[in-house]
């Protein structure tokens, strides 16, 4: 049970039992906040296997690195225990670290803990620093002398920021290894809350299996009455899912266009499309003043044809690489012209047509629009695309944020960061805001991206994954498996979409099919998640009080009723999701 202190405890609890012991509870973090505090909340876990992570007991169970003084300090406002650091800076370490220069790292405390191997551990800690701002680094040193990054923030001087994260140890990281805080920065790191936590991969997988189901299902009372009224016993019910709730996709080629296999492949699994390059302004007027729209109308049309919904990718892309020959020489003036015609016409063009827009792709790495045209050019971006389409929901799509702790660039903080400056721009109070996770994995960090997650839910926006692929390998499908139960496990996550786009000459990284739609191995698996994730009850009879029970995943449904009384079934359709009536009732015609 979590235990911060003077906080409402809405994390996901649950008790099962595997191979005759009590398995932990693994939580989703409701309750840690993504502003800087005062004064840091109470540790997860009890600390798990961190001795003294609240340092209620001075430093005991921790250490410092040579000319590093530590000691432990007193917040004169709650009584709460902190460790400081001095002269973090200054320390000579040989072989830590992850920076280039490891001698000039800023090092905290740091404490040795037995590792066990096939385990994933969950980490958080509050960090604060002496002055100013720094990227800070929760570092794990396995047994076998590997640096492992399980979490980086951005921290500041006078208050407390949370890093939730973590890492998975396998069978050769069993034995002594070490937790440590460092940044390439000069500050001293201010350390508080520390916990470790260990779940078996069982326990974990286990979690998310019953978090889905939480997430995604939910038990539905169904009341048949006949024509007079009275409940209908011994009714037998047959049950259709029209149409799975949560949206699973892949992006979508102009091949489609071309291919009846694709597109019977296609349309015949998914519920939503990206298009992978159709809608860029580089597709769509790769000459100035020469627009053509014809392919992304044609793909559109196709989608709407089979009631696939349709995500716009993307109104402008932040990357210098990425711009059109004509548009990077323009000047200022030039440039806004230009921008404001893309946008007007893309943005018009599939207004209501298109449920999402990715407004500044890569908003965080890349700045071309910023450095042309001032700081505040994307929350400008933002506020125009809102004006023209007011349903859609804008999303801030970006890469490495659930994938690389490693990348400062990406972190959870400060895509919180560059959300709030969007959100908190002038006029854009009430946009209808989103947050796009690309999910381009290599190895996965598990732990790490449910710690992510957890961060960005904070923001209380619609946060999806948007781009999901996992490079080649020997454990791809293992590895895709893992992030695709992780997505849909996770109840901040609305919405999955793989970046697997068929190419006959080749996918960007990872393909589902062959060049005859024959599915892969890990197009095999993607089938086996959309069977599994609609799995449910087909059949039903009613009580003697007319009614039954239904545990239902969230979609549209057909139910079709049968009694000797009938001359034929009675038809109701009803959608199950987590806002919908849980008691329906039919009534039944004469």
């Amino acid at each position: 049970m979590r235990d911060f202190i003077g906080k409402p405890v809405l994390c996901l609890l649950w008790i099962s039992l595997l191979q005759g012991c009590m398995v932990q509870s693994v939580e989703y973090d409701h309750t840690a906040s993504i502003e800087c505090l005062s004064d840091p909340m109470g540790p997860l876990y009890k600390s798990g296997i961190i001795q003294n992570g609240d340092f209620n007991n001075g430093l005991m169970g921790w250490s410092t690195y040579r000319n590093i003084k530590a000691g432990v300090r007193r917040s004169s406002q709650s009584g709460n225990n902190f460790a400081v650091v001095h002269g973090a800076g200054s320390s000579q370490l040989s072989g830590t670290g992850t920076g280039t220069n490891a001698a000039a790292l800023s090092h905290s405390v740091y404490q040795k803990v037995q590792m066990q191997g096939d385990t994933h551990y969950s980490l958080s800690a509050w960090l604060r620093v002496s002055a100013g701002t720094a990227h800070v680094r929760a570092m794990v040193k396995a047994p076998n002398g590997e640096n492992i990054t399980a979490g980086a923030i951005d921290v500041q001087s006078g208050c407390w920021t949370m890093l939730k994260g973590g890492m998975t140890a396998h069978a050769y990281h069993s034995g002594p290894g070490e937790i440590f805080f460092e940044s390439d920065d000069h500050v001293d790191i201010w350390v508080d809350s520390v916990s470790l936590q260990p779940f078996s991969f069982e326990e974990w997988d286990a979690h998310a299996l019953q978090s889905a189901n939480k997430a995604r299902r939910s038990t539905v009372k169904v009341v048949v009455r006949g024509a007079d009224g009275k409940p209908m016993a011994h009714a037998n019910m047959s049950i259709e899912l029209l149409r799975a709730g949560f949206p699973f996709g892949n992006t979508m080629t102009k091949e489609i266009l071309n291919i009846p296999a694709y597109e019977k492949w296609f349309t015949s699994r998914f519920t939503v499309a990206t298009m992978e390059n159709e809608m860029k302004w580089y597709s769509t007027e790769w000459n100035q003043n020469q627009e053509d729209y014809r392919i992304p109308d044609a793909m559109l049309k196709l989608a709407q044809k089979y009631g696939i919904k349709v995500r716009g990718h993307n109104v402008f892309w932040d990357d210098q690489n990425s711009q059109i020959r004509w548009v990077r020489p323009m000047n200022v003036n030039q440039l806004k012209a230009a921008m404001q015609k893309r946008l007007k016409s893309v943005v018009s063009r599939y207004v209501g047509k298109v449920i999402h827009w990715d407004v500044v792709n890569e908003n965080l790495h890349f700045n071309f629009f910023e450095t042309k045209l001032g700081p505040n050019a994307s929350p400008q971006i933002y506020q125009q695309v809102g004006q023209i389409d007011h349903n859609a929901v804008l999303f801030m799509n970006e890469f490495n944020t659930l994938e690389q702790p490693m990348d400062p660039n990406g972190t959870p903080t400060k895509y919180v960061a560059k959300m709030k400056l969007i959100r908190g721009y002038p006029g854009n109070g009430g946009l209808k805001l989103g947050v796009g996770l690309e999910s381009h994995f290599s190895t996965p960090n598990i732990p790490y991206v449910r710690g992510a997650l957890d961060t960005l839910a904070q923001l209380k926006l619609p946060m999806w994954m948007t781009e999901v692929d996992v490079v080649k390998g020997p454990n791809q499908v293992k590895y895709l498996e893992q992030v695709l139960r992780e997505g849909y496990g996770h109840p901040g996550v609305q919405g999955i979409i793989m970046w697997a786009a068929w190419h006959a000459n080749g996918c960007y990284v990872m393909c589902l099919t062959d060049n005859s739609f024959k599915n892969l191995p890990v197009g095999a698996l993607v089938d086996k998640l959309i069977a599994e994730w609609k799995t449910h009850k087909t059949a039903a009879t009613t009580d003697a009080n007319g009614v039954v029970d239904l545990d239902l995943v969230h979609g549209d449904y057909s139910l079709a009723v049968n009694h000797p009384s009938l001359q034929s079934a009675a038809i109701h359709t009803m959608t199950v999701d987590a806002e919908s009536l849980s008691e329906h009732t039919i009534s039944l015609k004469a």
